[in-house]
């Protein structure tokens, strides 16, 4: 699982967190990367934002996050402490939240604590769904899923901040592989007590709470693991529904923020679009989107319809020559071709998908493996691999 780190200074004061490279703000203004200007029409944030979210794994600096796998993290920040840094962030790679992570750092700070985990309520029937569990007493569990209903028993969340009413709905808490360290604490705990340890969430925090003053933080707001297929998918196509949405990218207040790409806006031509979500540079032709998600540079040719499905686009474009010459010789190019049926699929970049394709999985096939096929099947859900190519006439 990929982590992103973030190196903070901090103090005991009332602005605490103080990023000294502008990647971390005062609440409401808080944007990662480095000297990134508040005017989110700059030229400046443009420039930061690529270059920050492509320039890979790098040292970590204070103010600025950086993109590294969890057994590499000991290496990112090894010098962190002689560079003044006083608290580490470290954040998962694959949940799908909106946080002020200034006030979630603030609370670590104001309870002294040596580790912070940031944890969301959960009810009997959403925690079976989880192994790592953290009841009040911040003892942590580890649980095998069958056993976890007869060894938690049911405890005040009051203490964390929800209403009674919540409290009684809600009596447990989820770490949200979300944490804030004391550096020296987290330097510790790599190096000298823990050094074969490759996970923080099954393997430190656990331990870290015998020795030291672990704590809880309360996040009550939408938060998903969309760590696997089923999650991601879900995930994604929620944000096409209709209001009210548990989710959203357009609060204007705290935006979010891609890679920019600097494409031209997407092209529709007599098509049937519902409650669906398109992105820049696709190609949309006398075709039907239902509930779907259509990634950037996407080419959907006439009569294909697309329902419950998640397209991810493609790295680049083919040219109308370059289309005819692949289909000249028999060959598909990049997108969906005519009169093709997809459902409940995801459908991974660059795939070449051809004419009077049908993909629906008719027999409710929940897991399946067809690399050379060019697909697999995760919990009833169809995966165009990358690069695949799925042939004329093809029924999955």
């Amino acid at each position: 699982m990929d982590s992103f780190c973030g190196a903070l200074k901090a103090s005991a004061g009332a602005n605490a967190v103080n990023a000294n490279k502008g990647g971390i703000r005062a609440a409401g203004t808080h944007f990662w990367g480095e000297r990134i200007k508040k005017n989110p029409k700059s030229r400046d944030l443009s420039s930061r934002l690529r270059t920050n979210l492509r320039s890979g794994v790098k040292k970590a600096k204070p103010g600025v996050a950086c993109s590294v796998l969890t057994s590499d993290v000991n290496k990112e920040i090894v010098d962190a402490k002689n560079k003044n840094v006083e608290h580490v962030l470290i954040l998962s790679g694959d949940h799908l939240y909106r946080m002020n992570y200034m006030e979630f750092v603030q609370k670590h700070i104001d309870t002294n604590a040596d580790v912070t985990v940031s944890c969301v309520p959960m009810d009997d029937r959403s925690l079976l769904v989880f192994s790592h569990l953290i009841c009040l007493k911040f003892l942590y569990l580890n649980l095998a899923l069958g056993n976890i209903l007869f060894l938690l028993q049911q405890v005040d969340t009051t203490l964390l901040g929800l209403s009674k009413q919540e409290a009684k709905q809600f009596p447990y808490i989820a770490s949200m592989g979300v944490y804030v360290f004391r550096t020296d604490v987290l330097l510790k705990l790599l190096r000298w007590s823990y050094p074969s340890c490759n996970d923080f969430g099954s393997e430190i925090i656990p331990s870290a709470v015998k020795d030291h003053n672990v704590q809880a933080y309360l996040f009550n707001d939408y938060w998903e693991d969309i760590g696997t297929i089923k999650s991601f998918f879900d995930a994604n196509l929620a944000l096409t529904e209709q209001q009210p949405l548990k989710f959203e990218f357009y609060d204007p207040k705290t935006p979010f923020f891609t890679s920019p790409r600097f494409l031209p806006p997407t092209k529709v031509d007599r098509c049937r679009i519902v409650d669906a979500i398109i992105s820049h540079g696709c190609f949309l032709r006398e075709c039907s989107v239902q509930h779907s998600i259509v990634g950037v540079r996407s080419r959907l040719e006439s009569g294909v319809e697309l329902i419950d499905t998640m397209m991810m686009g493609a790295d680049y474009y083919q040219t109308e020559s370059e289309i005819a010459s692949l289909l000249a010789e028999g060959k598909v190019p990049i997108g969906v071709g005519q009169n093709t049926k997809i459902r409940n699929c995801i459908i991974d970049k660059n795939a070449k998908i051809g004419n009077d394709v049908i993909i629906k999985n008719a027999d409710d096939v929940q897991e399946a493996d067809r690399p050379s096929e060019g697909f697999y099947i995760r919990s009833g859900i169809t995966v165009v691999l990358k690069n695949a190519t799925i042939k004329d006439g093809t029924l999955i």
